[in-house]
């Protein structure tokens, strides 16, 4: 590749970058948004936006310094991207001054930007020259510090008053990449040596997890393509043994997985328990991952396309020995990996979920056997859709039994955790889990 190939390249992903940016402000999803941008820049988008995302409150606050006057929507995307780009020297992805120049280039090549180019390349160049001050003048802003929406960090500084600055800290880390490892097909042990022989650095993570020393495309991970491994963060990987551990279950047992996509705990389930897994999704593009996973693991669930609130839709009016609900959230326990999420979310969305997440349980609960038990899980770090959902639960359900449960699990990054015993997990996500039971009549 020639240098000006190169130099082309930059500005192209910069560009595209800010359209992820923006559309993720009208409120699509950063994996959409992502999706739709070229197939050739797409890889490069995605490490550029999730460096901007992990970055934005900074980008946002300096920006309000350079204009107070907020510039048109795609202006300020583009501006917003290489401030977050390159505030910080010591993570920057690319030189300060080629990040400036790029991004004017990318400017002055859209219509939608043309006319800010030199716009944009004063604030910018104002910015290299005065970076020290304009950062200093920013470290006061909790949004800007913390990279998270002024709601969020209030929130969790009111549910969590010991521990809201080690959570914000955490999500804003890269998270590793974590395999299960199928114990239809090999030990954790025996795979640990097997990339070892391959060459690939990895440590154990929990009970039958694997953290990987570098992310890895799939294909080339070993056995992945075997149904050997998934890919799968260590807190997901708690539910399945959550709900079948110490629980005895006839060999015609019914399991349900209640929003199943994309179909990483009902494999995990059907890789523990021999009997029937229905696995329910009311999306239909996602109902094509859940069957994409199970051929791949060597495994068959009965999968429907259709929505838990209607069950006449169906449920055969069988009752299910256990039940995983892996509820619709936030996912706010999950913006390591998807960094987007902080910035997408509104505050009225976790009463709202909330109160989508209450319908589900009921439901679903109608649907267990007396002395069956149900998982109900979240990503989330927020109360109303962890704890405090459960509480209500119990309140209202005399027939439920609040069993050993993790509870609230906030981030936690490995490398910073120490050496720990093979069966502790010392990096996840933040997740809740709750295990109910079904008293006998």
């Amino acid at each position: 590749m020639s240098s000006n190939d190169e130099y082309i390249a930059l500005w192209r992903q910069l560009q595209a970058t800010a359209v992820v940016v923006q559309s993720v402000r009208g409120g699509m999803s950063g994996t959409l948004a992502i999706d739709a941008a070229p197939q050739e820049l797409r890889g490069a988008v995605q490490a550029l936006a999730f460096h901007v995302w992990r970055n934005l409150g900074r980008a946002k606050a300096l920006r309000n310094l350079l204009a107070p006057r907020k510039p048109p929507p795609a202006t300020d995307a583009l501006l917003c991207v290489a401030l977050a780009l390159v505030w910080n020297q010591e993570r920057a992805p690319y030189d300060a001054y080629t990040l400036v120049n790029q991004t004017v280039e990318a400017a002055k090549k859209n219509a939608a930007t043309k006319a800010q180019a030199s716009f944009v390349n004063a604030c910018l160049r104002r910015f290299l020259r005065e970076r020290a001050e304009l950062v200093a003048r920013t470290d006061g802003d909790p949004v800007a510090y913390w990279n998270h929406p002024p709601w969020w960090i209030d929130q969790l500084r009111r549910e969590q008053p010991d521990r809201w600055q080690d959570i914000l800290t955490a999500s804003n880390l890269q998270a590793p990449m974590s395999l299960r490892v199928n114990a239809r097909q090999t030990s954790r042990d025996a795979y640990l040596h097997e990339l070892v022989a391959a060459g690939i650095a990895a440590t154990p993570n929990g009970a039958g997890g694997v953290i990987l020393g570098a992310a890895l495309p799939v294909r080339q991970i070993p056995g992945f393509e075997a149904g050997y491994v998934s890919v799968q963060d260590a807190a997901a990987q708690m539910a399945a043994p959550l709900l079948l551990t110490g629980l005895s279950l006839p060999s015609a047992g019914r399991v349900l997985d209640a929003c199943a996509a994309p179909g990483g705990k009902t494999g995990h389930l059907l890789e523990l328990f021999d009997g029937e897994v229905t696995a329910l999704e009311v999306d239909s593009m996602r109902v094509v991952k859940i069957s994409q996973n199970m051929q791949r693991l060597g495994l068959v669930a009965k999968v429907l396309t259709a929505d838990v609130l209607n069950p006449q839709s169906w449920w055969d009016g069988q009752l299910f020995d256990a039940i995983l609900l892996d509820a619709p959230c936030t996912a706010s326990g999950i913006v390591r990996r998807h960094p987007d999420v902080r910035w997408l979310r509104r505050e009225t969305d976790v009463n709202q979920l909330a109160g989508v997440q209450g319908k589900m349980l009921k439901t679903l609960w109608a649907m267990l056997k007396p002395g069956g038990r149900l998982v109900y899980c979240t990503c989330s770090l927020f109360i109303a859709e962890g704890q405090g959902q459960v509480q209500t639960f119990l309140a209202h359900n005399s027939d439920a039994v609040l069993l050993p449960s993790p509870g609230h699990l906030m981030p936690r990054n490995g490398a910073n955790s120490g050496v720990l015993p093979d069966n502790l997990i010392s990096d996840h996500d933040g997740f809740f889990y709750a295990l109910l039971e079904k008293r006998m009549a």
